[in-house]
Parts: structure tokens; C-alpha cells; sequence
């Protein structure tokens, strides 16, 4: 049995780009810096919180996966995508 255990698998990262007003991006580099994290980290977290408690957008991409819409992500829903990570 090994000493140390191997680190976490880190999942896939996909740059994302977006243009948002300064005053958002100022509360966002705020933001950052109260939770010491990166601006990457509090923009992935609050979008993972947004679909975990958003119900209806849930049934909405389980309807789609039902229907046989297959997501760009390995064919899950983006709510069990998030879940995972």
C-alpha cells in the first residue's frame, strides 16, 4: 500500500469568454478576494448553485435527454454534469 494517495481526478476545464458591465466585474473581483479564490471559481460555483436550485430548468433538460436531445457532455444533463464536479 502507498504512502500518499493520488490526487483527485480534476475535471475537464473549457475556456469560457463573456463580457459583463465593470460594476459586475468589479463585485466579482470583490468577490474573489473575500472568499480568497479566483474570479473562474466564484463565476463556476455561482452557475453550479443557479442549476442545482433552479427545479424547472431541471425538468426542462430532463425532458430534452427523454426526448433524446443528447447534450454536448457526454449525454448527461447539465444539473448531473454540475452535480459531479
Amino acid at each position: 500500500m502507498s504512502l500518499l494517495k493520488a490526487p483527485p481526478k480534476q475535471p475537464k476545464n473549457a475556456t469560457l469568454q463573456l463580457r459583463v458591465d465593470e460594476e459586475l466585474k468589479t463585485k466579482l473581483d470583490r468577490y474573489a478576494e473575500f472568499i480568497g479564490s479566483s474570479e473562474s471559481y466564484v463565476v463556476s460555483e455561482a452557475l453550479k448553485l443557479v442549476f442545482r436550485k433552479d427545479t424547472e430548468f431541471e425538468a426542462w433538460l430532463e425532458q430534452r435527454n427523454n426526448n433524446g436531445d443528447q447534450l454536448q457532455n457526454g449525454g448527461d444533463s447539465l444539473f448531473e454534469t454540475a452535480k459531479r464536479t
